[in-house]
């Protein structure tokens, strides 16, 4: 049985102390419970050893105390397979609801996510958000992370937003909502909400870029110790049209350059006009964080909030 505690697993939230690394891996156990929680997601097993927060363990650990008793009943419950906060049992039909729901949007993110892969100037097309762990709601879109070649960040945007208007057209709601060149792979953010966007995330292309990432963010072992690599696989053929490198090339020119610069400039300054205190937003030649929300720092109260209600039943 291995359990091992790692350095930085949430400085956010300040969890409970306990002797023995049974005690630690339970409460390991228990704040991956009820991060999903606030996605109303409750988790297997496998999906628990792979997101539990700050402690790495062997899945035989965790299977062990998750079946040992101790986190039953007192904090959690477990029905058909499926492991959530007393309580919540109601969550395991909205899981199904959900899960039907991402397997038919699947389809459209695997052929979209390659249209776009093929546009100039992608190198990685992933997806990222609800559809990654298949926890659509019925209002939800497919969100895309999209890596560029440097310089070109703004005109491949402007390329990308042309097929999401046309999926929209079909009904197939597409939000590119997060671009980034590669000269920034190393992403700013570094809390336990940015560490499960990059473990869930998905790559559709581009799987060395990918590797790349998770490479230069490896801060996200801190947090996730056990999430390495994505948590599906996805065909990656046809990573690159025979069109792309001659599009590349002629856009590859002081003109594309000039039209790169006003396109950014245009943008930046629509958006930076158009944003709010609080929402999620940064914008540069390298850069397009278009998360017009505050959906990180609202996560992480309620699973603060979470966390405070439910923590001391193990103690």
């Amino acid at each position: 049985m291995m359990v091992s505690s790692t350095s930085g697993a949430n400085p956010s939230v300040s969890s409970t102390h306990m002797q023995g690394a049974g005690d630690e891996l339970a409460q390991a156990i228990l704040r991956t419970v009820a991060y999903s929680d606030v996605f109303d997601f409750p988790l297997t097993n496998r999906e628990i050893h792979r997101y539990l927060v700050g402690v790495r363990a062997d899945r035989s650990s965790v299977d062990y105390a998750l079946g040992n008793g101790a986190l039953v009943p007192e904090a959690l419950t477990r029905n058909d397979g499926y492991w959530m906060l007393k309580g919540r049992e109601r969550l395991l039909d909205v899981r199904r609801r959900r899960e039907e729901r991402s397997r038919a949007l699947w389809r459209y993110a695997t052929q979209y996510g390659r249209l776009i892969a093929g546009l100039p100037f992608v190198r990685m097309v992933a997806v990222t958000g609800e559809l990654a762990v298949d926890n659509i709601r019925g209002d939800s879109d497919i969100d895309f992370f999209i890596v560029t070649e440097p310089g070109r960040l703004w005109l491949t945007r402007a390329m990308v937003i042309g097929i999401v208007k046309a999926a929209g057209r079909r009904g197939i709601e597409i939000c590119p909502n997060y671009l980034v060149s590669e000269n920034a792979l190393h992403l700013d953010a570094r809390n336990l909400y940015a560490a499960r966007e990059m473990a869930q995330m998905v790559p559709i292309s581009g799987r060395d870029i990918y590797e790349r990432i998770r490479r230069c963010n490896d801060w996200v072992t801190g947090y996730l110790p056990n999430a390495s690599g994505p948590p599906r696989q996805v065909s990656l053929d046809a990573d690159r049209s025979r069109l792309q490198p001659l599009s590349e090339w002629l856009l590859r020119n002081p003109l594309g350059d000039r039209a790169e610069s006003w396109e950014m400039n245009r943008k930046i300054r629509k958006f930076s006009r158009d944003a709010r205190p609080g929402e999620e937003v940064a914008f540069s030649a390298d850069w397009c964080k278009g998360h017009f929300d505050s959906h990180g720092a609202e996560t992480l109260e309620a699973y603060a909030e979470r966390l405070s209600r439910v923590e001391g039943l193990l103690q």
